[in-house]
């Protein structure tokens, strides 16, 4: 056997097998170093992918999928009755939501006994949404929305993938006259979603059955505010450079309202943009969709900034609300609700869905209607406080 050392000659077949084997093994490592190579980039596009408020969503999921439940920071579900009565509280007084996307938390704010303000119940950690910050702007985008929305008992879901979850209303009239489309946003359990809001079955079981005891003792819709941040002057200069930061300051305008008077605002539309009002001691529902309103002539004709004028508005009077144990009339609208669901689940499965017109805005010409004092918009997408049906399956 003859060999070199700087290129050794394999005489026998034995050494040849094994020389190829080597050689095959150093270029199969010599692949992976370079490979490797080209795999660094890819890592850091995806940190700058996940740096805008993802990876704390990513660290939930995970959690959840190993079953590390409850979520840190989500209130004792096993005693909500005790939590309740330790803030004054009773199952079917009024409720408000709200939802910070950057802290990715869902507040449960109930009217107190005396019927003056809202009471923080409880906050909620949200396992998982979607997008970045800044509002939903197509079907499609996977983006969770930003804004003012009601729900409804039409809008509460009984039916479906999620069973206890309720359709926030988007796009409401705010979003149609900004062009924005979308269906069916949820509020509901899991720890996946895409543009909705998913809580965790625990968490959702418990903030499904506070609703539901509120729809069905006279609220008749109950108000959610999604904002991107808490809305203090620090948080917005933070985001100075954000292209979105006038909308946000219209969503302040409701933020601050409520830290005042501790009530929901009343919410209107005036040229495309939210118009904000303090709520008064009882405003605690809505019983009409948004009223669009007119812009003033004296400022048209000055050229100043619109100034609304905003007209009387019906509010709806909320019953008492009753105790579990002697909720007669609770138990009836349950029945109610478990009708009107299932009812408009057969309507949906028998009639074809009709495509969605989008709502468009018009100046007004003087001496017009629109000039001369406008009017809520009869649209039935709009009326009903829902782009389509609060049961069809969860799209984006």
């Amino acid at each position: 056997m003859l060999r070199s050392r700087a290129f050794p000659v394999v005489v026998s077949g034995w050494d040849m097998r094994l020389s190829v084997r080597k050689n095959l093994m150093g270029w199969l490592l010599a692949l992976c170093a370079a490979l490797s190579l080209f795999a660094c980039p890819v890592a850091r596009a995806l940190d700058v992918e996940l740096d805008d408020v993802a990876p704390d969503r990513v660290e939930r999921q995970r959690a959840y999928t190993r079953g590390q439940l409850p979520l840190p920071s989500t209130p004792d579900l096993g005693r909500l009755n005790e939590r309740l009565a330790e803030k004054g509280l009773v199952k079917g007084r009024p409720i408000f939501i709200r939802i910070f996307k950057a802290t990715s938390e869902l507040e449960i704010w109930m009217q107190g006994e005396k019927e003056q303000g809202f009471v923080l119940l409880d906050t909620y950690p949200i396992c998982h949404w979607t997008g970045t910050l800044g509002p939903k702007l197509r079907e499609g985008d996977k983006q969770s929305p930003e804004g003012f929305y009601s729900v409804s008992v039409r809008q509460m879901r009984l039916v479906g993938r999620w069973q206890k979850a309720f359709n926030i209303g988007f796009p409401n009239p705010h979003d149609q006259l900004n062009k924005r489309t979308g269906s069916f946003i949820l509020v509901h359990g899991g720890c996946s979603s895409v543009g909705c809001f998913a809580m965790t079955e625990q968490v959702q079981e418990e903030i499904f059955e506070l609703a539901k005891a509120a729809v069905t003792s006279g609220q008749d819709r109950f108000h959610i505010h999604i904002y991107p941040f808490r809305m203090s002057e620090e948080n917005l200069a933070a985001h100075a450079s954000n292209s979105w930061v006038p909308f946000w300051r219209d969503l302040k305008a409701g933020y601050d309202s409520f830290e005042r008077t501790k009530l929901p605002p009343r919410i209107a539309i005036c040229e495309q943009r939210y118009h904000v009002t303090d709520a008064e001691a009882g405003d605690v529902s809505d019983s009409k969709p948004m009223s669009i309103l007119r812009p003033s002539n004296v400022s048209r004709a000055s050229g100043a900034a619109p100034t609304c004028v905003s007209e009387p508005q019906q509010r709806a009077a909320v019953k008492p609300a009753q105790t579990v144990a002697g909720a007669k009339d609770a138990t009836k609208g349950q029945a109610k609700l478990q009708a009107v669901s299932l009812a408009e689940t057969d309507a949906e499965i028998a009639r074809p869905l009709a495509p969605k017109k989008p709502l468009t805005s018009r100046r007004a010409s003087p001496g017009s209607r629109a000039a001369v004092g406008a009017k809520p918009v009869s649209s039935p997408e709009i009326a009903n406080g829902f782009g389509s049906s609060p049961l069809a399956p969860e799209a984006n």
